[in-house]
């Protein structure tokens, strides 16, 4: 469906921002990637579970607590915050304090010596305060959106945005995996070469960089959005506007599902599909090294490979979403998700789309040699392809539904719906896979998550173009 044009009473006034103020904000996403893709996906959290750590399993819950309960805690604080920020006071204020927690917990991670097991509660808590930081460092970041271009750009906007995240979780992983962390059994990088610093492969220097270097590349890529991107402007911050927003937020929530319940059935609904997605991503990279047997360097490729799907799928959805609307784009590429995940799932050591034979990988042979593998990949370059979309469309999608006043507001609750049933998908993987003793089965769990989703997704009804009817 269509997206409405711009309304004065629909949405918060935006500016002709330039395109400084807008590469400024679009860099905030490539800023903060590689928090997403070193530190939680690929590289830092394997090796706090198998390297860190003396007992991987009690190193895979400690990590999975440290998560979940950042991940709540930021959920919680979201709304309140949000409500906060929207009595009408600048935003970057807030982006500045939560990118203090982000760089200091990722600088911490330094810390994570092999041995040191006193150091698990710190290196825990910096994993948590970073997750934190970013998690609402995104929430005022985002609600910054519509006030930057029309509402017929927002889905470029963000699409673009989400596309250049990507890319730079492309370029920091190639440069960290390539040239710096090695794999300890050969002391070689993803490109089989030599460390290109001096790093003690005893206390696994070359893992533990992956903190503080995200750090510096987020303060590096950070500072565009402060210096060029327009704000509100500055005013004292008042106790009784402060306590007149809380108040008003407690109203939001009956408000919400009172009076905007198109709103709040989406919000629903991703709260779903984003459990599902973000446990697909979580355990999709386990399901393939018990699999095929892949080591760092599998993985790390594998990454690369996925990055760049995703870059293209957000570039293609953002200039999509402008045209066919944000909800037709996250209904489509979720299904095509839902049947990518399924794809992969239909893979096992000697058998493809659940009962066709293959011949199994065979020991120490390259990277993606089998034909397991190579059908394994390319489904998942379609969950690349689609993952994207769904994510920059739906922040787009609420960007075009927000009440003019409540914008940051109710990207507080965007953030909440997608944290705050974090536990939700993981544990059920844990249930299934428990009492089925399948793997497959556990994280095919997940997808009734995506499927529900979609489903509730479906019953939204999106304002028609130049009118504030929905439908």
């Amino acid at each position: 469906m269509a997206a409405p044009s711009q309304r004065g009473a629909g949405r918060e006034p935006f500016v002709q921002a330039g395109k400084r103020a807008l590469l400024g904000w679009v860099l905030f996403d490539w800023a903060t990637q590689p928090f997403y893709t070193l530190v939680v996906t690929f590289l830092f959290a394997p090796y706090f579970v198998n390297g860190f750590m003396d007992d991987p399993a009690r190193g895979s819950a400690l990590w999975a607590y440290a998560t979940g309960i950042a991940e709540l805690l930021a959920a919680a604080l979201a709304p309140v915050l949000g409500a906060i920020a929207d009595a009408g006071h600048p935003r970057k204020p807030w982006i500045a304090g939560f990118s203090v927690l982000l760089v200091v917990g990722m600088c911490g991670l330094w810390l994570a010596v092999p041995g040191q097991g006193e150091m698990i509660p710190i290196v825990l808590l910096a994993f948590g305060l970073a997750t934190i930081g970013a998690e609402l460092a995104t929430v005022f970041t985002n609600a910054m959106m519509p006030s930057l271009v029309s509402n017929h750009r927002l889905g470029t906007l963000s699409g673009f945005g989400w596309a250049l995240g990507y890319v730079g979780g492309l370029v920091s992983l190639a440069l960290i995996a390539g040239l710096v962390v090695a794999d300890p059994s050969t002391g070689k990088t993803l490109l089989g070469l030599h460390p290109i610093v001096p790093l003690d492969p005893a206390t696994r220097e070359g893992d533990r960089l992956v903190g503080p270097f995200s750090a510096v590349w987020y303060l590096v890529f950070v500072l565009p959005l402060f210096l060029f991107t327009p704000d509100r402007p500055a005013k004292p911050l008042e106790p009784r506007a402060v306590t007149a927003s809380l108040t008003q937020l407690v109203r939001s929530v009956r408000d919400l599902v009172h009076n905007h319940a198109e709103i709040a059935l989406f919000l629903g609904a991703r709260m779903l599909y984003a459990d599902g997605l973000g446990a697909v991503f979580a355990f999709g990279g386990i399901y393939a090294a018990t699999v095929f047997g892949w080591g760092a360097a599998e993985l790390g490729l594998f990454g690369i490979i996925l990055t760049i799907a995703g870059t293209f799928g957000a570039t293609l959805g953002g200039l999509l979403d402008d045209r066919s609307g944000s909800k037709a784009v996250i209904v489509w590429t979720l299904g095509l998700f839902i049947a990518a995940a399924l794809g992969v799932l239909s893979v096992d050591r000697d058998h493809v789309l659940f009962v066709l034979p293959v011949e199994a990988k065979a020991p120490n042979s390259a990277p993606f040699s089998s034909a397991g593998e190579q059908v394994y990949l390319a489904f998942a370059i379609l969950i690349g392809l689609a993952s994207g979309p769904v994510q920059s469309s739906s922040r787009t999608l609420l960007a075009r539904m927000c009440p003019p006043d409540k914008t940051t507001e109710f990207f507080g609750f965007f953030s909440f719906s997608g944290k705050i049933t974090a536990f939700a998908a993981p544990l059920a993987i844990g249930v299934v896979t428990h009492a089925t003793g399948s793997q497959r089965l556990g994280i095919a769990s997940s997808v009734v998550f995506l499927i529900i989703g979609l489903l509730l997704l479906l019953r939204v009804r999106t304002p028609n173009a130049g009118s504030g009817a929905f439908r």
